[in-house]
Formats: structure tokens, sequence, C-alpha cells
């Protein structure tokens, strides 16, 4: 049997060895993940702190931000400090973190999206029932069932690919861990486990997009048939829109 040494540190190789050309990364970086944060934080300041938009459509956006923000902050903050720093390394436990941060919002998202096209049904087909389905309640347990959602998702898929040892290289050609790249320096080529995210991934895309799918299918059904002519293209407009956004972000 060959000896392997155990990988414990990773070296992120993404941006150039030019020292000039990393400043430039960071200069270009910097401004656009500030103005990234501010926005975000800025309607999650919003939608919490107006009264008026206590309501389901705006919880679940001040969640997407936050969630945006994950997804962001996962991965910038980190290469920004080791471009200042000079220094590519990132140690096993900060890998599997970064990892964590940057799934976990992506399946949470196409939860939340899921639950945005049931409010809008709801809205448009129950109108006068919708205060009593979507309550205070009832919308705070479907934004934590997101979030448990895509935790849960997320660490099966961590413990599918951390189980194992890397050995061998430790170095990592992107500006952050990413499960591809942790898959080219396992100690054991495991088909399966490369596999079994795949699937799982397409498994729960597919349920999400049925269930907007069935959602819109019944909101263009109504529209079609109780609103008048000319009240038809802005409902329509706003449905499509969400739509897009969330066909966008089951793709994704």
């Amino acid at each position: 049997m060959s000896n392997h040494n155990t990988v414990m540190e990773f070296l992120d190789l993404g941006f150039s060895e030019v020292r000039e050309l990393q400043l430039v990364h960071t200069a270009l970086f910097l401004p656009v993940y500030l103005e990234v944060l501010g926005g975000n934080l800025l309607i999650v300041a919003v939608t919490a702190l107006d009264r008026c938009l206590h309501n389901p459509m705006y919880l679940f956006l001040r969640n997407l931000s936050v969630l945006d923000l994950t997804i962001i902050s996962a991965t910038i903050p980190k290469s920004i400090i080791n471009l200042l720093a000079d220094t590519k390394s990132i140690f096993l436990l900060g890998c599997l973190f970064q990892v964590f941060l940057l799934l976990f919002p992506l399946p949470a998202e196409m939860f939340l999206f899921t639950e945005m096209s049931f409010d809008h049904y709801v809205a448009i087909s129950h109108s006068l029932c919708y205060d009593v389905i979507m309550d205070r309640w009832a919308c705070g347990k479907m934004a934590v069932a997101s979030w448990l959602f895509g935790s849960l998702t997320t660490v099966i898929h961590i413990a599918s690919t951390f189980s194992l040892s890397f050995c061998g290289s430790n170095h990592i050609h992107l500006f952050f861990c990413d499960i591809p790249q942790l898959f080219l320096i396992y100690c054991s080529q495991g088909t399966l486990r490369k596999v079994a995210p795949i699937i799982k991934g397409i498994v729960l895309d597919f349920w999400c997009f049925l269930g907007i799918d069935v959602s819109y299918t019944c909101i263009f059904s109504v529209v079609l048939k109780m609103l008048t002519v000319e009240g038809r293209p802005k409902v329509i407009a706003t449905c499509l829109s969400h739509l897009g956004a969330s066909t966008n972000s089951v793709v994704m």
C-alpha cells in the first residue's frame, strides 16, 4: 500500500501570481461586494422595520436577501483577505464551513420560491381566505421550513463529500472551496459519491419546479376566468416575473 499525506490545508489558486493583478481583483471585488451587502441589508432593514411591509411577500423577500448575502459572503470576503494578506491557504474546517455557506442557500431559495408561488396562488384563487391561510404563524413556519430544508440537504451533501480522506495535492484551482475541485484530491475515486449529489439535486429541482408549475398553472387558469381584460396584464406580468426568477433559481 502506498503512503499518502493527509490533506488538512488547501491552497486556493484561482487568481494570478502577479501581485499587481491580485490588487486589481481586490479593487474590483470589494466595491461589488459592498454594494450587494448594502443593498440586501437595506431590504432586510426596511421590510423588518416598516410595519406596512409585514406580509408574506416581503417576509419571503427578506429571507431571500439573507440567503443572497450568505452566498456572496461565503467566498468574496475570504478571497479579499487572502489577496490583501498575500496568502492562499484555508484549513480543512474552514473549507467545510465555506462549502456549507455556499451550498446551503441554493435548496433553501428553491423551497422559498416554491412557497412564494403557493402564496400567489392563495392570494389570487382564495383571496377571501388569504389572511386566514397565510397568517403570520403559517408564513413563519414556511420560512423556517425552507432554512431547515436547505440545511438538511447541505449537511447530507457535505457528509458524503468529506467522509473520505483527502490526500496528495492540496491545490484548488478556484478562489474558494468547491465540491468538484475537492473530488479531484480524493484518496479514493468513488463514482457513487460524485453522482449521488447530482441525482439529489435533480430530484429536488424536479419537485420544486413541479410545485411552481402546478401553482402557476392554477393561477393563470383563475386569472383568465375571473379578471376583466383590463386587469389581466398587470397580474400576468407580476406572475411571469416571479415565475422567471423561480425557474432561474431552480435551473441554477
